[in-house]
């Protein structure tokens, strides 16, 4: 009788540990049912914009980031040397948010009105300064107001940097409102770029109604590549 109870009780725990093995294989499944199911929600991409946004990062980026996140959206960061070796942090959050850094000069001058050397000396220290934050090095340059002409265009090469213009600008830095931030986002074709900025609520605002519109033309946003200057696929 003594024996029959001990081995009763030897049978326990190994009752006990099947019934445990018994949940974690139906918790994988379950895992496994919900992560084959995933990529059919995922909508499909007839083609990519290039969503940037310039002069950060700031005080802004944080909800920044937040908004297009959770909608889903990557973009270029055209980041200010300056405000990058001011907010180290922030360029690093940039990154881990899955954006792209660009460089935008470091004190945003008119550089077409300055000597090569201050030209260089913007376009240099901005690399410094994202590289040191944890941005990596830069491909992509956009110059402040859009302003170029060979001798910017020469020192960007110097540095091995694309110059980054626009297709569409959504006038934000001039107050346009969310809804025609919104209209100008809704222009964009595949393969173009649209011109915002970090620090504008509007846009901000305009976030999650810029990525319905995107998805419901069946486009997606993508990275500008440094070899075309057009958005493509995130490589």
């Amino acid at each position: 009788m003594d024996r029959q109870t001990s081995a009763l009780r030897g049978q326990r725990p190994l009752r006990s540990l099947a019934a445990r093995l018994a949940v974690v294989a139906a918790l994988a499944a379950a895992t496994l049912t919900v992560h084959a199911g995933a990529p059919a929600q995922a909508a499909a991409c007839n083609g990519y914009v290039g969503l940037t946004f310039d002069d950060g990062p700031s005080g802004k980026t944080p909800a920044l980031l937040n908004a297009l996140r959770q909608n889903g959206l990557r973009a270029t960061m055209f980041n200010q040397g300056q405000y990058a070796a001011a907010n180290p942090a922030q360029v690093r959050a940039q990154v881990s948010a899955g954006m792209w850094v660009g460089n935008h000069s470091y004190t945003h001058p008119h550089l077409t009105q300055q000597s090569q050397a201050t030209v260089d000396s913007e376009i240099y220290r901005t690399q410094q300064a994202i590289a040191s934050a944890g941005g990596g090095t830069p491909r992509l340059f956009r110059p402040p107001y859009g302003e170029t002409n060979a001798t910017v265009k020469a020192v960007a090469a110097k540095y091995g940097l694309t110059e980054i213009l626009w297709n569409v600008d959504s006038q934000d830095w001039n107050g346009a409102s969310t809804d025609a931030i919104v209209a100008a986002a809704g222009r964009l074709t595949s393969g173009q770029v649209i011109l915002m900025h970090d620090w504008s609520a509007n846009s901000l605002a305009a976030i999650p109604r810029i990525a319905q519109g995107l998805a419901a033309r069946g486009l997606c946003a993508g990275m500008i590549s440094p070899t075309t200057g057009r958005a493509v696929a995130p490589g």
